[in-house]
């Protein structure tokens, strides 16, 4: 039984490190996402749609 239970703690703490790191890199993700639209809409543009 203590088998059991050593395995699953092991399991859990596997899920938890794993969903931490899909958490961050989500997070980092739209961090990234947001500073490019922010850049991309702070750029003034003259004279794109005349030739």
């Amino acid at each position: 039984m203590s088998a059991f239970i050593a395995s699953f703690i092991e399991y859990v703490g596997k899920a938890v490190v794993y969903a931490v790191i899909a958490l961050l890199g989500v997070k980092a993700g739209k961090a990234i996402r947001e500073n490019k639209d922010a850049k991309n809409t702070s750029t003034v543009r003259i004279n794109t749609t005349r030739r």
